[in-house]
């Protein structure tokens, strides 16, 4: 059975980061010229991961979502994906990705075992691809995306908005969207670790997303989920099609989050704000049993009172929440550390 924590919230999913690394530099995610990059030696093995998730598994964690950094980055993905397929406690199964390495691994990923798949896309023009991840690599992306949606019959699209930057763009990434069979997915611009440009007149709200949606296509009703505790709410068009807005700034959901996150080199966090995480490889490697690691990440759960989203909203002057400085004094505040 699931703990729950100091608001009755369950842990049910976990986002699991295989590599720091990335090939690409989003605005919103990479913005700075240099970073530190964990040593290889600190990166949990795959059966170390494989471990890992078994323990969540026995406290109740049912959905495993591999992340980065970029996880097509680490070498032999396929293989940990088998390992993790096979496990019988696994309802869902899936990885975000920036798309560039897809169009080769999409089918591989599927023979072993991988079940779902978002893919980043936030602009569909080549020149602002490049002013916003400082890579020329938008049509390996596009062909990765087309091949996955072929290979996995689907999948997600996920787009960040920014404000004078690439929000001009909703209607036309739904009607792509469209055309391969996916779902796309907005996402306001979160002021998270990494976030050293963000900026408040940045951010997209859903309110505006809807508004300038309903404009194009007509009026967009709910989509009714009541027992979905994913971050994404989901609307339909009046010709049926359906997109999701994840509202993480301006109306968050943390009284439903069941989410925590383990970074490449094995530290648990229950937050994406979170600042403390807690050092799982250093208990595996020191020989802990599946029940000592157990009762250690119930005792962790039990106690947490994460609300990071809501308590940044609530805040009067708020302005970027880690300066460079800290993130160079804790590189594990890293967006890209601890995976989305």
């Amino acid at each position: 059975m699931s703990p729950v924590d100091t608001f009755s919230r369950p842990l049910r999913s976990l986002r699991v980061s295989v590599t720091d690394r990335c090939n690409l530099r989003c605005q919103y995610c990479m913005p700075e010229d240099e970073y530190t990059w964990l040593a290889r030696e600190d990166l949990l093995h795959f059966e170390e991961i494989s471990r890992l998730v078994d323990v969540f598994a026995a406290i109740g964690v049912d959905k495993i979502r591999l992340t980065g950094g970029e996880p097509l980055l680490r070498r032999d993905l396929p293989e940990l994906v088998a390992q993790l397929a096979s496990k019988p406690a696994l309802v869902d199964f899936s990885m975000t990705t920036n798309g560039i390495l897809l169009g080769e691994t999409a089918a591989a990923l599927k023979a072993a075992g991988l079940r779902r798949l978002n893919v980043s896309l936030d602009t569909l023009r080549q020149d602002r691809f490049v002013q916003l991840t400082r890579q020329d690599a938008l049509a390996r992306v596009i062909d990765g995306i087309e091949t996955a949606a072929r290979v996995f019959g689907g999948l997600k699209l996920d787009s960040v908005v920014m404000r004078g930057v690439n929000d001009d763009e909703l209607v036309a990434l739904v009607d792509y969207g469209a055309r391969i069979g996916a779902e796309v997915r907005f996402i306001e611009y979160m002021d998270v670790g990494g976030a050293t440009r963000w900026a408040s007149n940045l951010v997209v709200s859903r309110r505006d997303i809807l508004e300038r949606l309903t404009a194009h296509f007509g009026s967009v009703r709910s989509v009714d989920e009541p027992d979905s505790t994913a971050p994404a709410d989901r609307y339909m068009l009046p010709d049926g099609r359906i997109f999701g807005v994840i509202s993480s700034t301006t109306e968050p959901f943390c009284q439903a989050c069941d989410r925590a996150r383990i970074t490449a080199d094995g530290l648990f966090y229950t937050c994406l704000y979170g600042t403390e995480g807690l050092d799982l490889r250093g208990l595996l490697r020191a020989g802990a049993t599946p029940q000592a690691l157990i009762e250690t990440l119930n005792s962790r759960w039990v106690r947490r009172a994460d609300r990071g989203a809501e308590e940044r909203l609530a805040m009067r002057d708020r302005s970027v929440y880690l300066p460079v400085a800290a993130l160079k004094a804790d590189p594990h505040l890293e967006m890209h550390k601890r995976g989305g």
